[in-house]
């Protein structure tokens, strides 16, 4: 279980309660904050950390490199690299995964860089384990050795996902392509057209299983057009295990109010 919060407090509940936790660090501009969240994930009991690459102040690949062993040597906790470059406008280089999979604490990657050579190419040099971080490549990751995924559409389809990675494990590729096809226009439907965090909410709200879709500033609810692309998408949806979607009612008004106040001539 991933928890994406950084409620260290929440982490160590839900542990008690049986899950397996996982606490990414908060990643300011400045260290070393993110150090000392990862004592306290593991003082809390946490598993493991997941770190995402510097944002903002776009460092060198060294300090990027830095960033990651500093953290690492904090804890015994074992760590995985997020490398998202659209999201932190940097990547993590080829030559520094390769030498951040040396410190005997970097055992993964999240991959949201979708290069798959390079993915095929780190793991035939280096034990590391590789997670898609793109929806959309869960199965060519798998496919190509990699572990698993941590993603968004599986909040609202974890099962066709577990079918998937157990398919691959099994060889049975067709099984898992299967599962692939059945997923890619519900994939669309919450990657493509807002941010993820935006579309599976309200996905999830459609669906009656969450109270409200409203998102946090400086995320705000699908646009009127936003919200017909990702309903036009969900309409090809057919048949994916653990979901039903002829019970989809997605609340258009509920969404668009985000955390904003009403502004004549918009949908907030």
């Amino acid at each position: 279980m991933i928890l994406l919060g950084l409620n260290i407090d929440h982490c160590a509940t839900v542990r008690q309660a049986r899950y397996r936790a996982v606490a990414p660090g908060a990643e300011p501009a400045v260290e070393p904050d993110p150090v000392a969240l990862a004592v306290r994930a593991e003082k809390a009991g946490a598993d493991g950390v997941m770190v995402v690459t510097p944002y903002y102040n776009k460092p060198t690949q060294a300090g990027v490199l830095t960033h990651f062993r500093l953290i690492a040597d904090a804890t015994e906790l074992p760590m995985l690299m997020y490398d998202i470059p659209g999201r932190s406008g940097i990547q993590i280089t080829y030559e520094t995964i390769l030498r951040a999979a040396k410190h005997p604490n970097i055992v993964a990657v999240k991959d949201a860089k979708g290069d798959l050579a390079e993915v095929s190419r780190v793991m035939n040099q280096t034990d590391l384990l590789y997670f898609a971080g793109d929806d959309a490549n869960a199965l060519p990751t798998l496919a190509i050795g990699g572990t698993g995924l941590i993603g968004v559409t599986a909040n609202i389809a974890p099962e066709p996902y577990r079918i998937m990675v157990d398919a691959v494990n099994a060889g049975k590729l067709a099984e898992a392509t299967e599962q692939h096809k059945s997923l890619e226009p519900l994939v669309r439907a919450t990657m493509t057209h807002v941010p993820g965090t935006v579309a599976v909410k309200y996905i999830l709200h459609g669906l009656g299983r969450i109270s409200s879709p409203r998102v946090r500033l400086p995320l705000v609810g699908p646009e009127e057009a936003e919200a017909a692309e990702i309903e036009a998408d969900i309409d090809l949806v057919e048949t994916v295990p653990g979901v039903d979607f002829s019970n989809f009612r997605p609340d258009r008004n509920a969404a668009a109010g985000g955390a904003l106040p009403k502004v004549a001539g918009t949908t907030r």
